[in-house]
């Protein structure tokens, strides 16, 4: 696969079940997710933290005492929340399924409800 190759974001076709409960593969999924980027960054802070001591830029308690800004904050917590969305998003697609079919669901029975009364 060359430098340029990108795989597609999401596979063709419909997502494999291997428990009996959809719902299991849909938190082993999650769970994979979450553990996939949990492993990234621990691997990214180790990297940090070793080359800070390597060039002597700062030490192990000037992490533990540092307390972020405001603006740091608000960075943080949108990173949180995509994080979160990437993580959860299995279930929310299948939540927007659920209530795309209720809303359509309804709309057939107004409709039929109108076309009754007309037929009148």
């Amino acid at each position: 696969m060359g430098a340029s190759s990108k795989l597609p974001r999401k596979a063709k076709g419909e997502r494999p079940y291997f428990f009996e409960d959809p719902a299991v593969d849909k938190l082993l999924a999650m769970l994979m997710a979450l553990a996939g980027e949990v492993s990234v960054l621990r691997d990214r802070l180790d990297t940090v933290e070793r080359l800070a001591q390597e060039h002597d830029l700062f030490k192990q308690t000037d992490i533990e005492s540092y307390r972020p800004s405001d603006e740091v904050l608000v960075a943080r917590a949108a990173r949180r929340e995509e994080f979160l969305s990437e993580i959860t998003r299995i279930v929310q697609a299948e939540m927007e399924g659920q209530q795309l079919k209720a809303e359509l669901d309804s709309y057939d029975e107004a409709i039929d409800l109108v076309e009754t009364d007309f037929k009148r």
